[in-house]
């Protein structure tokens, strides 16, 4: 229970601190700490960054950071791609589940080690979606429309197949493709995660799995928490610091459940 409590804890700090990174980090660590395949630890990982990502939105709405109306494409795009990522969860063998979900951290840990290198400065380049400076909202096109819709899309998939609520995908995407702020971009992925980890989960119930109610509410209890002191912590701590702090905790975890799928 001690494990579920600090896993937790940990798995809602690192989202409250980064808008993201909840799922990449909570179900390597339910695979590592308790022992759970990764079928397993999916739906509970989901259930829990479903629950923090809806008190950081709803932060987020209260500060007038949410684009709502993105987050909502989004959202619409992305719910009818999770089916298909939970199948093919229970479809793909464990081992190559555990390799890919491996490739999938070194890479958004690189991507960190990269900004906070460069001092933590988006990506420059052409931006499919801008904000129109006389109403404050997005300038909504094809471009832009096709921008959100395919993030969505990604995002719903990465979901249900590896269990994460897909803001370590939204949030780059939104910095790298658009002019909005890192406050908003948090803000906005983690409406997105909320309602799409959500969809994860009935999809996952659908099937007719369950979740162990004991361990799935002391994770989620946990999660919450440190995802309300993540959000306090975030405006005293730097970009570059976090990142490369949630870089680290991404190594260690591929590195282990890299070992777990050499050695299974």
């Amino acid at each position: 229970m001690n494990i579920l409590l600090i896993l937790g804890a940990l798995t809602g700090l690192v989202m409250g601190l980064a808008g993201a990174g909840g799922g990449v980090l909570a179900v390597p660590a339910l695979v590592n700490g308790m022992g759970w395949t990764m079928q397993q630890a999916a739906p509970v990982a989901l259930f829990a960054v479903a629950t923090g990502a809806a008190l950081g939105a709803y932060e987020g709405f209260r500060r007038g950071l949410v684009r709502y109306r993105a987050a909502f494409v989004m959202v619409l795009c992305g719910l009818p791609m999770t089916p298909l990522g939970v199948a093919a969860a229970h479809a793909l063998p464990q081992r190559w589940l555990q390799w890919f979900f491996s490739v999938v951290l070194l890479i958004v840990a690189a991507r960190l080690i990269r900004q906070a290198l460069s001092g933590g400065a988006p990506a420059t380049g052409r931006k499919l979606a801008n904000i129109d400076p006389a109403t404050g909202r997005f300038r909504w096109n094809w471009t832009s429309g096709g921008l959100f819709a395919g993030v969505g899309v990604c995002a719903g998939f990465l979901s249900g197949l590896l269990g994460v609520g897909g803001g370590f995908f939204i949030v780059p995407a939104l910095r790298r493709f658009t002019d909005v702020t890192m406050h908003g971009a948090v803000a906005t992925s983690l409406l997105v995660i909320a309602l799409v980890s959500s969809g994860s989960v009935a999809s996952v119930l659908s099937r007719g799995d369950t979740l162990p109610l004991g361990a799935t509410s002391v994770f989620v209890a946990a999660t919450a928490a440190g995802m309300l002191l993540g959000r306090s912590l975030s405006s005293r701590l730097s970009d570059a610091a976090i990142q490369r702090g949630f870089a680290l905790l991404l190594l260690v975890a591929a590195a282990q459940m890299m070992a777990k799928a050499a050695f299974a």
